[in-house]
């Protein structure tokens, strides 16, 4: 890093603190904190859903796991459209209409303060995970960058964001991810066109895109029904379109965003601008991480994209054997880029040469059994280091690659990216913990500037818990399939309570309670046994199986062991 991205770097971060932190300075009450006092246009609305699912880990695991895996992990989002129509017609109308601070305050007066309750911890424990990581993502990178100790990153990261969110609540956050989101998309896009800039001159982007479909890397769309695969068109139609549903339906981090709205109408538009621009916006950013596979079959690539591990394989009795099989990655790569050359030369003539597409296929294929015996070696050489590199290779390409400026600009895409998310978790938790725990548990009456305090605090606290649950975070197979494999766990059972108090007048709180205790330790074992231990089943579908359990269920129990029986709450939707 040269002076002048240090520049980039500090200045876009301070100013998007500092102007957050002067706009929105002093909230009067609580509900100013947490609703922004109900000013958002739906514009900013839609920037700020957008921004709390861009996180850190959106802009260094996608890239990275479209390099490793392509363009299939798009179908994840297929099935999030349908879902923004389903909340626009039904759950925004309701929650508007019921004036609620949470979404889980609408859930006592359709049913008691048990089932609220019990949705409100469920969220507050994988809200709390979720928000750690998106601490813990640009930590990694940053700590890899400057050689700083990644308990130290993680704090700073955590304190710069604790600031903002501390002095303007809710209104801050809406305010500085609009700012963010500008930055980060227009460090994308010029990455992007940046890549295809270094390429071979004589190749054109459909060239590119042959040498990605030659590697398999453009396969969009499965229409296989293993339920094995993670990522096929029906488990994103089914489970994406149930995770959608719960995320941005129930999950207060995003229902906190669209409840600011100005009306239900601005709320709506919001939420429609998300889904009308999030699938495209992430078929780019994966699009961007195919580019960087083409681009590196033309330049040298390392055994390992993770610098920590370079730097322990150098301490360690292995470096020799380690330094044979970069030596053999050094001839291979020359080897790639002659038979891509002649391929791209062939593919100018019109003419796609199925030789030296089987050609470039066995060259990838030894690739990745160099790439697989260095992981061994790694692992003999220290066996806690993490092998799995999906998250660093973005990162090596900013670092290596890119021009003076630009790879200060990327560093703030990536830290903006991770502010805004934990933002809007820490406002979520916050929120969350003071209304749905302690207001709802105080026997006396407190002031507004009381529930404003406490809100605050437990904005410190969620930020102090999220800090800490990052230092002693670890990657995973790549962060974005971690943070969305913890949502799943717990997303389905809370969708399923909302759906039934949406859809279902008859069932009554008792056997929804049960129920959703019922379903949420059945997806624990299923988890365990078909994911955790032996992957039998993609992760996806935990979000229908949970949904759709605890619906059953507590129709079941009602019909079968409460029929005629009330319990005395009979809040009538409309």
């Amino acid at each position: 890093m040269q002076l002048f991205d240090w520049i980039v770097l500090i200045v876009t971060l301070l100013f998007i603190v500092g102007y957050g932190s002067w706009k929105t300075r002093g909230s009067k009450n609580v509900e100013d904190f947490i609703l922004g006092n109900n000013e958002t246009p739906w514009y900013t609305v839609g920037l700020s859903v957008m921004a709390t699912q861009a996180s850190a880990i959106t802009f260094l695991s996608t890239p990275g796991q479209a390099y490793h895996d392509g363009m299939g992990f798009v179908q994840f989002y297929f099935g999030l459209p349908i879902a923004m129509i389903v909340i626009c017609l039904t759950f925004i109308p309701l929650y508007h209409k019921s004036k609620v601070f949470t979404a889980y305050e609408f859930l006592e007066r359709r049913f008691d303060v048990k089932t609220r309750s019990l949705a409100a911890i469920l969220f507050l424990v994988q809200r709390g995970l979720g928000t750690g990581l998106t601490i813990y993502a640009p930590a990694i990178i940053l700590s890899a960058l400057l050689g700083w100790n990644l308990t130290v990153m993680n704090i700073i990261i955590g304190v710069m964001v604790i600031i903002y969110t501390f002095s303007g609540g809710t209104k801050a956050v809406n305010v500085t991810q609009k700012q963010q989101m500008f930055v980060i998309m227009s460090g994308m896009f010029i990455t992007f066109f940046l890549i295809l800039h270094y390429l071979p001159n004589d190749m054109t982007f459909n060239s590119a895109l042959h040498i990605a479909g030659a590697n398999d890397k453009m396969n969009i769309v499965d229409f296989s029904f293993n339920p094995e695969e993670k990522y096929t068109f029906w488990s994103g139609i089914t489970g994406g379109f149930f995770l959608a549903l719960a995320y941005f339906g129930t999950d207060q981090s995003q229902v906190g965003r669209y409840l600011s709205g100005k009306s239900v109408r601005e709320s709506q538009m919001g939420l429609i601008m998300n889904g009308l621009l999030k699938v495209p916006m992430q078929f780019f950013i994966l699009l961007t991480g195919v580019m960087v596979f083409v681009f590196f079959q033309f330049n040298p690539v390392p055994l390992n994209f993770n610098p920590n591990n370079k730097i322990a394989i150098e301490k360690s009795a292995y470096k020799q054997e380690y330094h044979v099989l970069e030596e053999k990655l050094v001839k291979l790569s020359e080897d790639k880029k002659v038979i891509n050359l002649l391929y791209i030369d062939q593919l100018n003539q019109d003419y796609d040469n199925p030789i030296l597409r089987k050609e470039l296929v066995a060259l990838s294929n030894k690739e990745k059994d160099l790439r697989d015996k260095a992981k061994e070696i790694i692992s003999r050489a220290d066996s806690n280091s993490e092998t799995n590199d999906k998250d660093y290779v973005f990162f090596h390409f900013i670092l290596h690659y890119l021009p003076k400026g630009l790879i200060g600009l990327l560093l703030a895409v990536i830290l903006s990216a991770a502010m805004s998310s934990t933002a809007s978790g820490l406002t979520a938790l916050a929120s969350t913990t003071a209304i749905d725990i302690y207001k709802r548990n105080q026997k006396e009456e407190k002031s507004e500037k009381h529930y404003l305090h406490v809100t605050k605090f437990f904005t410190l606290f969620w930020g102090v818990v999220a800090i800490l649950f990052a230092c002693v975070g670890t990657l995973f197979e790549n962060l974005i399939q971690l943070v969305n494999i913890i949502g799943s766990i717990f997303y389905g059972t809370v969708l399923g309570i909302f759906l039934v108090a949406f859809y279902s007048k008859r069932v009554k709180a008792k056997p929804m309670f049960i129920s959703a205790i019922i379903s949420q330790l059945t997806i624990f074992v299923i988890y365990y046994f078909m994911i955790y231990r032996q992957e039998k089943l993609g992760y996806l579908w935990l979000n229908f199986i949970g949904a759709i359990l605890t619906i059953i269920l507590a129709v079941v129990l009602q019909f079968l062991f409460f029929r005629g029986k009330s319990d005395g709450n009979e809040l009538i939707l409309e």
